[in-house]
């Protein structure tokens, strides 16, 4: 009898790469100290204990076991948009918010809004992995945006009319960047926005890393731009900033009629986002500024630490750092970095993420994830990695 079959556009994809990282981080003996977990971009602190109390007081309300709006509760939507708004210098409302099942799910529900099966969406190389994979499962074709290594991974602007030129739906950028770190200037991202509004395309601009920016450094001024909700779309993540990955909350901010879009795809993904951890945040944004900037405080700590612990090893070159991650070339020139990766994880026990997972050119590279370790735990990368050899 013949099997069933499954969708080819999923099953042709490989497995989902975070967990096969895990598995090399578990045949570590220990014996070159405690393992080093540069992997996945988590908060390496707690969160803070009254957003658990708030946690906890909404999950056991009655009030909301129930459906919640599609487009996010009323009072997180206010709040993020007034936040929002003091970030950005710009009028939005609630009515340009809508609320998301993390920040993946929002770029699956404004890919699915805004394209279908072959149409075009640009992303730059190296990628997101989980975008490249979203656009693939969805068979929308991907057109790449190369970036260069000596410019910082920053976009070429001529790099991004090629894209343009080629008939694409959409061009979606993350900034600061997963997985290089890098920041993407506001007068570039200006010049982004008015070539894509030239061509008739929508700019996606991810900053699930945008609160970890040095102080005083405005994202951009986007959202000043008269008539910015035809062509723009930011998303974010509130995983990050309040230490609560596993709650699953993100944000998309457009115009109206993009929200309305957003707002039937989401009715089919989940209905709404999930309702106590909503009612959490909307009273954390305001409440935990102090906390949420001592935060970034200790990221940035962290980067300094890991530049300083670079610069001690002449033969790994980080190319690229900023808010989360570091982008580092390893000095193992022809070899696969899954296979650095893998015996880096197994025998010095320091796991991080291969380059290639984030685009078949990334072979040189390893994704370092510092925000998870703390400078004393980065400090350790000196001897694990001066002394770390394939052979």
């Amino acid at each position: 009898m013949p099997s069933a079959s499954f969708n080819s556009l999923v099953s042709r994809l490989s497995p989902p790469p975070v967990p096969s990282v895990f598995a090399w981080a578990r045949a570590y003996d220990g014996s070159r100290g405690p393992l080093i977990d540069l992997s996945q971009a988590v908060p390496g602190y707690p969160p803070h204990p009254d957003l658990l109390a708030w946690l906890g007081e909404a999950a056991s309300s009655r009030g909301f076991a129930g459906y919640g709006p599609i487009e996010g509760e009323t009072d997180l939507r206010k709040v993020y948009a007034e936040d929002a708004a003091e970030i950005y210098g710009a009028a939005i409302e609630a009515q340009n918010i809508h609320i998301t099942s993390g920040c993946n799910q929002a770029f699956m529900a404004v890919a699915m809004a805004i394209a279908g099966p072959g149409d075009k969406v640009a992303l730059t190389e190296p990628f997101y992995f989980n975008q490249e994979t979203t656009l693939a499962m969805m068979d929308i074709e991907r057109v790449l945006v190369p970036l260069d290594p000596t410019k910082g991974f920053v976009p070429d602007l001529d790099a991004v009319r090629a894209a343009l030129a080629k008939g694409i739906k959409a061009i979606a950028l993350v900034s600061p960047n997963n997985p290089t770190g890098a920041i993407y200037p506001a007068s570039l991202l200006r010049e982004i926005f008015e070539a894509c509004r030239q061509a008739g395309v929508w700019l996606i601009l991810d900053e699930t890393y945008r609160d970890f920016l040095p102080e005083g450094d405005k994202p951009h001024e986007l959202l000043s731009i008269p008539g910015w909700e035809d062509n723009l779309i930011l998303l974010y993540s509130f995983s990050k900033s309040f230490c609560i990955p596993g709650h699953r909350l993100g944000a998309v901010t457009a115009g109206p009629k993009a929200v309305a879009e957003i707002a039937k795809v989401m009715d089919n993904l989940q209905i709404c986002a999930p309702r106590a951890p909503q009612a959490a945040v909307a009273r954390a944004i305001p409440a935990l500024r102090d906390w949420r900037n001592g935060n970034r405080k200790e990221i940035l700590k962290r980067a300094d630490t890991l530049k300083s612990v670079m610069a001690k090893l002449p033969d790994w070159k980080m190319d690229s750092l900023g808010a989360y991650f570091a982008f580092i070339r390893h000095p193992f020139e022809g070899k696969p970095s899954a296979l650095v990766a893998e015996k880096l994880a197994r025998e010095a026990g320091v796991v991080c993420i291969p380059g290639a997972y984030f685009g078949e050119a990334q072979e040189g590279y390893l994704r370092f994830a510092f925000a998870n370790a703390d400078s004393g735990t980065i400090e350790a990368l000196t001897d694990r990695l001066s002394g770390f050899r394939l052979d």
